[in-house]
């Protein structure tokens, strides 16, 4: 342990040893995480704004106007149990009447539908469930719509299949840029972290040479090498994020005012943790590719 310690140390001093191509690589390796990590802070946003309006699915539950109230109720008591239920909106009859002839008022119609105070036995009970959308499900919709069919008492139930196909839609195309994203960062950043170890083998082949002649290890030579990679990576991301995070806060703090409005939120926990593994993890593997030749 205290040599695999040694090795780590030695590998941050020998970094001081080249500081102008560490310097233009850690840059390098910061402005593509920066690059990468707003492409994902974009996505992220427009994701949620996405979702406010095309990421859930209403579906519209009507009941025979003859059915018993108390079973209704009952019903709606065990459909706010349903997983995935974002919100729920519930009329009885009477106020369905209500809010029906409170807007025909608002339509300047004046007080002339007070012959509907008897109406509301014509009218049935309605439920609004809103749902957010289970990409992984691509039957989710269908079985909601069979599940919600067999309530007793009810006479329709109506859901916009559209909205929900544009949800998955752009969900899976989503994850599919965030995957060509990730894969474009594994690239470019290993391209910079491998260039910038292989002039480093380059301009030390001398001292190299001298240790393996007495007897060093290879895992002796490649650990500093290897920590050089790591370190680059990990501080690239923490200057990344760390400005990234300075934008969001400028962005958010100039849109987020009427009339706009806008909220510019910053990536999940998740996400800002799986940015600096990937980063860190290519500079690595490419410091190993690199020494390894």
């Amino acid at each position: 342990m205290r040599t695999f310690l040694r090795l780590v140390w030695r590998g941050v001093e020998e970094m001081a040893l080249h500081p102008w191509a560490q310097l233009l690589t850690l840059a390098a390796v910061t402005l593509v995480a920066f690059l990468a990590g707003l492409f994902l802070l974009f996505l992220h946003n427009l994701e949620q704004r996405i979702a406010a309006t095309q990421g859930h699915v209403e579906f519209h539950l009507y009941w025979r106007s003859d059915g018993n109230q108390n079973q209704v109720e009952a019903q709606w008591r065990e459909l706010r149990q349903l997983e995935g239920l974002e919100s729920m909106q519930t009329y009885t009859p009477k106020q369905a009447l209500d809010h029906l002839a409170t807007s025909l008022n608002a339509g300047g119609t004046g007080g002339r539908f007070g012959w509907m105070k008897d109406a509301d036995k014509l009218l049935p009970a309605t439920a609004l469930l809103n749902f957010s959308v289970p990409t992984e499900n691509t039957d989710w919709a269908k079985a909601m719509l069979d599940k919600l069919r067999k309530l007793p008492g009810l006479d329709s139930v109506h859901y916009n299949p559209l909205q929900y196909d544009m949800a998955r839609t752009w969900s899976r195309l989503s994850n599919r840029m965030v995957w060509l994203l990730v894969s474009f960062l594994a690239v470019v950043a290993g391209l910079s972290v491998g260039n910038t170890i292989k002039l480093s083998l380059y301009s030390r082949r001398s001292e190299l040479e001298i240790l393996h002649l007495v007897g060093a290890t290879e895992s002796y030579i490649r650990m500093p090498l290897l920590v050089e990679g790591a370190m680059l990576g990990a501080v690239g991301s923490f200057l990344a994020l760390g400005l990234l995070k300075l934008l969001q806060l400028t962005a958010d703090s100039m849109l987020n005012v009427p009339p706009l409005l806008i909220q510019v939120q910053f990536l999940p926990q998740t996400t800002v943790l799986s940015l600096a593994a990937v980063l860190t993890g290519v500079c690595v593997l490419s410091s190993w590719v690199a020494v390894s030749r």
